[in-house]
């Protein structure tokens, strides 16, 4: 296992393009935490904060995000807890565990937003109309014209 790393956190309303490795960014406009992966890969992270997604805390001094970030959708599948601005590695994870985990983390988020909604159906275009000729009055029989 690797050795814990000191990292630090900055907080911005709008994450960087640009962003600097070994910084985990906070934007709490946005409730989401953004860091380049700390095993070094580079790949960016998304960590949506929410009721049932990560949570966030700062004590003044130092951030941590809780649960954990298991990247395992990314090449180098490093999984690692945020705590007091210190990444502290965890172990490598069973695709079993991971598909348990994601199911539960689906389940808590659906209990908590409710179920998803499907996108909505988009409304039928009008029918065209169609010109109707004028009926012909009196006068316009009378001379043949319309």
């Amino acid at each position: 296992m690797k050795t814990p790393r000191k990292i630090r956190h900055e907080f911005v309303e709008f994450i960087p393009k640009d962003r600097e490795a070994g910084v985990l960014y906070v934007s709490i406009p946005y409730a989401t935490a953004v860091h380049d992966c700390f095993c070094g890969c580079g790949t960016k992270v998304v960590t949506p904060i929410s009721p049932v997604g990560w949570q966030l805390t700062f004590d003044g001094e130092s951030v941590s995000l809780a649960p954990s970030v298991g990247n395992w959708s990314f090449a180098c599948r490093s999984h690692y807890f945020i705590r007091k601005d210190r990444v502290d590695w965890a172990g490598d994870m069973s695709d079993e565990a991971i598909a348990k985990g994601r199911t539960r983390d689906k389940a808590a988020r659906e209990g908590h937003f409710g179920a998803p909604v499907s996108p909505p159906v988009p409304p039928k275009p009008p029918e065209p109309e169609i010109a109707k000729p004028k009926p012909r009055g009196f006068w316009s029989w009378l001379t043949g014209r319309r």
